[in-house]
């Protein structure tokens, strides 16, 4: 059988474009930054609804405003180096990854109605972290997704005893 190319591991491992997949979770970042803020100003402004600290300081708010965008974007960033460890190190990951995804987001649902908040602002909030879990969620997947290939590099192993002469 000489000049056969050798079969390739059927195993294909995954390899991960690590700047492209970093670049996406920092968009993701900056929209979830963004999603906080007009979440927020949409609350307080138009419905005039207390999302996590009072409206004393007008529609933007105190500086918990800006917490609470830093917060949505540093977890769009965990999410994105869970997404990366995922890939390298468990099979199916994008699968553990949506559980994680979900079970995160319906904690931080869960968290405003530990309060003493009014009604109306423990729902708008919880309403408001839904939205962040599902886009930081959906960002990160689709990026971890085209950041990602499949590669079958390694020819296996010939088969032996091999015969000579």
């Amino acid at each position: 059988m000489t000049g056969m190319n050798p079969p390739l591991d059927p195993t294909p491992r995954p390899v991960v474009n690590a700047g492209k997949l970093w670049a996406g979770g920092a968009a993701t970042a900056a929209v979830a930054a963004l999603i906080a803020i007009v979440g927020i100003l949409l609350g307080r402004g138009l419905f005039d609804i207390d999302v996590l600290a009072p409206k004393g300081q007008g529609t933007w708010g105190d500086a918990s405003t800006g917490w609470y965008a830093l917060g949505a974007a540093v977890a769009a960033l965990l999410a994105t180096g869970l997404a990366h460890v995922l890939i390298v190190t468990t099979p199916r990951p994008m699968r553990f990854f949506g559980w994680v995804i979900g079970l995160s987001t319906v904690a931080a649902m869960l968290a405003p109605f530990v309060t003493d908040a009014s009604l109306a602002a423990r729902i708008y909030t919880a309403g408001l972290n839904m939205v962040l879990g599902i886009a930081i969620g959906s960002l990160v997947a689709g990026v971890a997704r085209s950041a990602t290939m499949l590669v079958s590099a390694r020819p296996a192993p010939r088969p032996y005893p091999r015969q000579y002469g």
